[in-house]
């Protein structure tokens, strides 16, 4: 159901996000470690500046979880309603 109000009211996959963002981790310190073992610094600092986002990702991600269903409500809340507008389409 469309309510109009869809980028204000927009509901995140915060598990899946968290999953791939752990596959997306797994793959950065492994290359982040293969290619300081292989001799090539500059691509080690790349994976290590991505294994840094990632961690920072994660950590919101684990943040937003734990606040609850509150900020990521499930299927059974009913979707916001747009807010009333008065006839020169001003909020009142």
């Amino acid at each position: 159901m469309r309510t109009g109000s869809e980028p204000t009211t927009a509901r995140s996959a915060l598990r899946l996000r968290f999953w791939l963002t752990a596959w997306g981790m797994v793959w950065a310190v492994f290359g982040t470690i293969a290619f300081a073992l292989a001799g090539r610094p500059g691509w080690a600092i790349a994976c290590g500046v991505l294994w840094l986002v990632i961690t920072v990702d994660m950590t919101l991600i684990l943040r937003h979880i734990r606040q609850g269903p509150h900020y990521q409500p499930g299927r059974d809340v009913p979707p916001y309603r747009t807010p009333h507008r008065t006839p020169d389409n001003r909020r009142p």
